[in-house]
Parts: structure tokens; C-alpha cells; sequence
């Protein structure tokens, strides 16, 4: 009577261990084939410029820094360039020349003016020798690939336009010395004309050495320090203008049922808080192949492409910031 007591209790057992290994199979098959939600995620992103000079030099200051708020238009930091000075010294040295000659020219040559042309003469002629031996150096590190092709034709072009004004300044002394003609006022009216346009276009560098905001925004990253050389198109600093912002979203292309271009979207902002805001698609394009979502079953799925999607918000989102995650709420 025991025994039969006892294996029917052990049937029991056993049917209730298996009873639960069933319960328990089933909840893992409905868990694993419950579908689940998908979370678009994104990031707020901004218009950034670069603030960058034509001309190169030192900082001599930087005005702002990272974090501040600037206005267009605004100063932002200024560039220190020798160069830049001694050209315009350079320039207005020859404009000066220039009017001489012509002078000269016009109203015929004097024990003084024949000295003159003949010392802007030798002064070129000097000219001519260290733009020569420049040349000769930065030619030597060229051909030993230390500097590039560019900044070789620059000292090329220098020594040309050297021999040039040698040139110019021997027929100006020659002119001077054998009385004017009627072709050489007219090359000296020529000469005062060029050397005008050489002033005024080393005097349009001063404007470059004073750079500029080109937006209203926020100063988000200072690359060089104050002291340190900063090369022709060298970028300056970065401003990010917060007024032109959006959401950026990479979205698989089963995911965009009711994103459209035009359409309206709510976004949660987890830095903000729980609060949603409305934004505006406004962009949509499939990105590259490497973005394509490969399809993990044999069947009931399928590669899918994968899109970039922006929105603007709607209306102003007090203390949003670049970076920040965005939610998509569905």
C-alpha cells in the first residue's frame, strides 16, 4: 500500500515538473516572439562656421572665449603679420616712386630727380638679389620635397615681379637721364596706376588681419593660442549658430509609416526633462550602403535601407543645446 502511495506521488511530481517546464517553455516563446518597440533616437545639431584669415601671422588676441555669446560682425580676434606691414611700407614706397617718374615725365628731369630714379634703381637691383637668393633657397627645399608647390610659385612669382620692377625702375632712370617722350609719360601715367593698385590692394589685407564673427552664435571651440602661427586659411575658431537648429535621426526605412517630409513629429529632449516638443521634417535621403540593416532570419524579413532624417523645431526650445539626444514619440 506504501509503494503504491509513494509512486503515485512520484507520478505527481513528475507531471507537475513537467507541467512547469511547459509554462516555462511557453513564457520564453512568448517573450521572444512579442514584438517590441523601437526607439528612434537622434541629436540636436547646428550651423557651424568656421572663422578663418586670408593672411598668415600670429594671434595677436583672442577677444572671446569658448562659451560666449557673439554678435555678426563683431571682432573676435586679431592677427599679428609683420609681413603684412612691411608690404604696405613697400607699396607706398613704390607708389611715391611712381608719381615721381611721372612728374618727372610730365615736366622733364632735374639734377635731383635723375638722383632719385637712379637711387630707386639700385634699391630694386637690390630687390632683385634677395628675391633671387629667396628663391634659390626655397627652390633647393622644393626639389627635396620639404615645402610645396604652391609656396615655391609664391617666391617664384616674388622674384619675377622683382626683375620686373628692376626693370622698370632702369627704364625710369634711363628716361630720367635721356628726357621724356610722348610713350614714356604714357608708361610713366601706367607706372603711377599699377603702383596704385599694389597700394590699395595691400592696404585691402588690413581688413584681414581683424576677424570677424560671421553670425550671431555661440563660440563652441578656439583652436589656436595667443602667440601661436596661424597659416593662410587657417581655421580660427568655430561658431555655432544656436537660431538655426535641427534633429537628426538615422531611421530604417520600415520605421517611416508616418514620417514624411512636411510631416509633424513629437521629440522628447531627456535633458530637458519629459516635457515634448513638436518639430518639422524638412529632409529625408537614404545614406550609404554601409548603413543598410542586414536581415538576421531566412525569412519574414528583409534588408532594409537606412534614411536620415531632419527636423526643425517649431517653436524655440529654451536652453537646447548641440549634442543633446532626441526621442521620436510614437
Amino acid at each position: 500500500m506504501k509503494k503504491l502511495e509513494q509512486s503515485t506521488i512520484s507520478l505527481l511530481i513528475g507531471l507537475g515538473a513537467l507541467l512547469l517546464v511547459v509554462i516555462v517553455l511557453s513564457l520564453i516563446g512568448w517573450l521572444t516572439s512579442k514584438p517590441y518597440k523601437t526607439i528612434i533616437q537622434g541629436s540636436v545639431e547646428a550651423r557651424e562656421y568656421r572663422v578663418s584669415g586670408k593672411i598668415p601671422g600670429r594671434i595677436s588676441e583672442l577677444l572671446f572665449q569658448e562659451g560666449d555669446t557673439v554678435q555678426k560682425g563683431v571682432i573676435v580676434a586679431t592677427i599679428d603679420s609683420p609681413e603684412i606691414q612691411a608690404k604696405i611700407i613697400q607699396a607706398n614706397a613704390q607708389n611715391k616712386a611712381a608719381l615721381a617718374q611721372n612728374s618727372k615725365a610730365t615736366h622733364g628731369a632735374r639734377v635731383e630727380i635723375i638722383q632719385s630714379a637712379f637711387e630707386m634703381w639700385q634699391k630694386a637691383k637690390v630687390g632683385v638679389d634677395i628675391a633671387k637668393k629667396s628663391f634659390e633657397r626655397v627652390e633647393n627645399l622644393y626639389k627635396q620635397e620639404v615645402i610645396s608647390a604652391q609656396k615655391r610659385d609664391e617666391v617664384k612669382a616674388q622674384y619675377d615681379a622683382a626683375v620686373a620692377t628692376e626693370k622698370a625702375a632702369k627704364s625710369q632712370y634711363d628716361m630720367a637721364v635721356n628726357g621724356a617722350q610722348k610713350e614714356d609719360k604714357l608708361a610713366a601715367e601706367a607706372l603711377v596706376e599699377a603702383a596704385k593698385a599694389d597700394v590699395d590692394q595691400v592696404n585691402s589685407y588690413l581688413n584681414e588681419i581683424n576677424l570677424s564673427s560671421p553670425t550671431n552664435g555661440i563660440i563652441t571651440e578656439i583652436f589656436p593660442k595667443v602667440g601661436e602661427l596661424v597659416g593662410q586659411g587657417g581655421p580660427i575658431m568655430t561658431i555655432t549658430d544656436i537660431d538655426d537648429i535641427w534633429f537628426t535621426f538615422n531611421v530604417r526605412e520600415d520605421k517611416l509609416k508616418n514620417i514624411r517630409i512636411g510631416a509633424e513629429i513629437e521629440v522628447r529632449i531627456p535633458a530637458l526633462g519629459e516635457e515634448h516638443y513638436k518639430a518639422k521634417v524638412y529632409f529625408m535621403n537614404v545614406m550609404a550602403s554601409y548603413a543598410t540593416w542586414r536581415a538576421t532570419k531566412v525569412s519574414d524579413e528583409y534588408d532594409a535601407k537606412t534614411f536620415e532624417v531632419r527636423a526643425k523645431p517649431i517653436s524655440n526650445i529654451p536652453n537646447l543645446r548641440v549634442g543633446m539626444s532626441a526621442i521620436v514619440i510614437e
